[in-house]
């Protein structure tokens, strides 16, 4: 991404927190574009550009009523569903060529010792990351708006690791991910650092579609453990892998949709996006 492109993140990204904190006003295109100090003509065709659709649309996709919508019309099935056929007419889901190994014994409790991590930062449509990988697979994603605090918390993770700044194949393959025309990609593989818990509660955030959304509680009862929703929130929060893990499309149960590691607003826009390209596909 170039530094324009990045440029043109930062601006949507403060489009879409003014359209949150001001959602119940309904604000126009003029309201919108002068709060990011663009012509209405100017921001019409540049936010068309980043989201395929137009503002106002993109606006429907981040209301309440339509998660509303969405959690309301969706059966548990809907994990299962998701997992063999994606959605209709799209071709599979990049969630369902994610393959986790989680490390060994060994490898979890001694910091990384003996392990040679890869890492680089890159810019994607929703900010810089930070993407980090073993021989066996990717084991960190993370967005980066403070490159050092992050490479840092990488660090803290794997302690006694040999880090090597560098790019491979492994972060290529998972970076197509941000390629909004990507379908039938190669395999992607992940070598994660975390509990048996954790690594289940992981697994089934990949079934879920892009598109759409699920709770903490409905995933507590797909993994057979319905009392488990805190356990389940704690285990989200710890997601290490941002995006391709898609801890973003885990609202409340009312619709609004909550917290996020890599702050609101990015969820925000990262599923206002992501519903966008689903209703390009489908119509």
């Amino acid at each position: 991404m170039s530094t324009q492109e990045q440029l043109n993140y930062e601006r949507i990204a403060s489009a879409i927190g003014y359209l949150q904190e001001n959602f119940k006003v309904q604000p126009d295109l003029d309201q919108i574009a002068e709060k990011i100090n663009l012509s209405p003509f100017h921001f019409q065709r540049l936010f068309t550009e980043w989201a395929g659709v137009s503002p106002k649309k993109f606006l429907q996709y981040l209301s309440l009523a339509y998660a509303k919508d969405i959690l309301r019309d969706q059966q548990l099935t809907l994990f299962d569903a998701a997992y063999e056929t994606g959605l209709s007419g799209t071709g599979r889901l990049h969630d369902l060529f994610v393959n986790i190994e989680g490390m060994t014994p060994g490898e979890f409790k001694n910091g990384g010792e003996n392990l040679s991590i890869n890492y680089n930062f890159t810019t994607t449509p929703f900010g810089k990351l930070l993407i980090a990988s073993t021989n066996k697979g990717i084991c960190h994603m993370a967005f980066a708006d403070e490159e050092n605090k992050v490479f840092e918390e990488l660090k803290q993770q794997f302690p006694q690791a040999k880090f090597n700044q560098q790019k491979d194949s492994l972060q290529e393959s998972a970076l197509h991910i941000f390629n909004q025309n990507w379908n039938e990609p190669n395999e992607i593989k992940l070598h994660l650092k975390g509990t048996a818990f954790q690594l289940k509660v992981w697994e089934t955030l990949l079934k879920v579609p892009k598109g759409n959304f699920t709770t903490y509680g409905k995933i507590a009862q797909t993994i057979g453990n319905p009392n488990a929703s805190r356990a389940v929130g704690s285990a989200i929060g710890d997601n290490p892998i941002a995006f391709l893990i898609p801890c973003h499309r885990v609202i409340q149960s009312t619709g609004n949709f909550g917290q996020y590691h890599w702050g609101q607003v990015r969820k925000s826009v990262i599923l206002g996006w992501e519903a966008a390209q689903v209703n390009l596909i489908t119509s």
